[in-house]
């Protein structure tokens, strides 16, 4: 699978999750908990991946969209950062479903300009074959990538 499918196809799962969170009920704590962990692992798992080798492939590939990536790895930043104050949330916390809340505005906004903005000029850089050898990549380090946001370094740390 090539690494923009593969992007797209993680995109499609949270999407799924965050559906699924949005139709609780507030008396529905422990669904609500499981699907907030499950977001947790997949947008960790996601973000380094694409850290660790979409991107990096993307700015050699397609120079101009470095500033689209820096501005990602920020964005990363601060949804690692509420995955990291969810992880320990008490779902009956008054604050848990806004947080998701403003977690799910964040990843939305931040798939939409991956998806509209600048996937079409790196898939146009790399080509078909460049992007299945690093589709096969990412999903082989899937399997390494961490699972608890406390243990993603900040973007000020790579």
């Amino acid at each position: 699978m090539d690494a923009i499918v593969l992007l797209r196809e993680d995109h499609k799962t949270v999407e799924k999750l965050f559906k699924r969170f949005e139709k609780t009920e507030d008396e529905d704590k422990a669904e609500r908990r499981e699907i907030a962990d499950t977001v947790i692992e997949e947008l960790t798992v996601h973000a380094w991946i694409e850290e660790q080798l979409f991107y990096p492939a993307a700015r050699e590939a397609a120079p101009d969209t470095t500033d689209h990536v820096l501005e990602s790895v920020e964005e990363h930043h601060a949804v690692v950062w509420m995955l990291s104050e969810l992880k320990d949330m008490d779902p009956a916390d008054e604050r848990f479903k806004a947080k998701m809340s403003v977690l799910m505005e964040n990843v939305r906004h931040h798939v939409e300009e991956e998806e509209k903005d600048w996937f079409p000029d790196v898939r146009k850089a790399m080509g078909r074959n460049r992007l299945t050898e690093l589709g096969e990549r990412m999903e082989a380090e899937k399997a390494n990538a961490p699972r608890d946001p406390l243990n993603v370094p900040s973007a000020d740390s790579r």
